[in-house]
């Protein structure tokens, strides 16, 4: 991943009112389309122009040949405030981040995320890295807001059950049980993406409690019964498989 500055300069006068606004309304627009990360922005003003540092999946991650309609009208709104649309200068790799690719040599993917990570959540089945959402066709009014909120659902439950202190039961719930808004929210999104993808998209399942390591073995799909068991952990994380209702899941975390 990289980290980028945007510089917003004036054509005329404005207020800062009206450019704190259109340039948050590009920033947003970014964000939903997966162009840039996190939801915290650095910005500052001086001397007449603006200034905002973003982390990017890719280093061509902000060419205009990715943008949404929402990215797309966001920059045209620019003009409103007196703003010129912004100039992009790379400042180096993010040293903590995760390398990404692509997607275009991927077999499948895997819908996957947890509250320690900001990148996208969607992943190459065979490297498990990260691919960029604004390569893969929008599943929904032209952005990807609907997967970046799953995400940020799913991160949410995941942080409170990691506190131990809150709500832990009700989030541990939304994650492992099938049935739950969230899990119903991620199957449809992995079917839209494998559709407008044309690629088969796993969702994952969260895993926690159970009795014993033996039983955990015998566990079963539990959409369709099926037998999903792996001997090799896939990418030493998934335990278990199931190519008919794609799922996948870990031994419970008690167990591991």
């Amino acid at each position: 991943m990289y980290q980028q500055r945007l510089t917003f300069e004036c054509f005329e006068n404005t207020t800062i009112d009206s450019a704190q606004q259109a340039i948050m309304n590009v920033l947003d627009a970014l964000r939903y389309n997966g162009q840039i990360l996190g939801r915290e922005f650095p910005c500052s003003l001086e001397n007449g122009t603006f200034s905002c540092h973003v982390v990017t999946p890719e280093h061509d991650a902000l060419h205009p040949h990715f943008y949404s309609l929402q990215v797309s009208h966001a920059m045209s709104k620019l003009s409103e405030a007196n703003l010129l649309r912004p100039k992009i200068k790379e400042l180096g790799r993010e040293l903590f981040s995760d390398e990404c690719e692509n997607g275009e040599d991927s077999q499948a993917m895997i819908l996957y995320t947890s509250f320690i990570h900001s990148c996208s959540p969607l992943r190459s089945m065979e490297r498990f890295l990260p691919i960029p959402l604004y390569r893969i066709p929008s599943v929904a009014n032209g952005d990807q807001r609907q997967i970046i909120k799953w995400q940020e659902d799913w991160s949410a439950c995941d942080q409170l059950q990691m506190n131990g202190s809150i709500l832990e039961t009700q989030c541990v719930a939304q994650m492992s049980e099938p049935g739950t808004r969230l899990f119903q929210r991620g199957q449809d999104l992995t079917k839209r993406i494998s559709y407008v993808s044309h690629k088969p998209t796993y969702l994952y399942l969260y895993r926690v409690g159970g009795t014993s390591l033996d039983e955990e073995r015998q566990r079963r799909c539990p959409l369709c019964g099926r037998e999903w068991y792996l001997e090799t952990p896939l990418h030493d994380l998934f335990d278990f498989r199931c190519d008919h209702c794609r799922l996948v899941s870990n031994l419970s975390w008690d167990f591991k």
